[in-house]
């Protein structure tokens, strides 16, 4: 019984480092072929230590959604959660969130757990460049900002 539990430990509430040529603020500032798609996501991240936070900017041609919630075919959704580099794969394990960080359990546009899958295709000082892992899409990211990451308890 004793070694059974030796192996078992919770997870901290103090965040990891992460990786640290992630660390900052990223935007995307165009999607390619955007003019000729009828729906695209536009994102903004930022990685602070092991923490990511997204802001999803999407734009839609076409009325797929509740007429109360297509807002002229544009709309922002924002999520929150903890990645890890593997290889050459970035995983997020999130949800998303009100505006305010808060988890969404309900309203407009997704909702639950938010678990986007990246390949990194390459990086620098100033930019990245991902591939959703479901749809092979190029997210092409530029550097905003630096964030140094200092670790805290989670979601101070």
């Amino acid at each position: 019984m004793l070694f059974l539990s030796a192996g078992c430990r919770f997870n901290p509430d103090v965040q990891y480092e992460g990786a640290d040529y992630l660390q900052g603020i990223w935007v995307q500032d165009s999607v390619p072929m955007q003019d000729i798609l009828l729906q695209y996501t536009s994102h903004e991240l930022s990685f602070t230590c092991d923490s990511i936070y997204a802001t999803l900017h999407t734009t839609s041609k076409v009325k797929n959604i509740a007429d109360s919630c297509y807002n002229d075919g544009r709309w922002t959704e924002h999520a929150k959660g903890v990645y890890v580099v593997r290889g050459d794969s970035l995983l997020v394990d999130g949800q998303y969130t009100n505006a305010d960080l808060r988890p969404k359990t309900s309203g407009c546009y997704r909702i639950g757990q938010y678990l986007p899958r990246f390949k990194i295709v390459r990086y620098s000082a100033d930019s990245l460049v991902l591939e959703n892992r479901h749809d092979q899409r190029s997210i092409v990211l530029r550097k905003k900002a630096d964030i140094t990451c200092i670790p805290k308890k989670r979601w101070e």
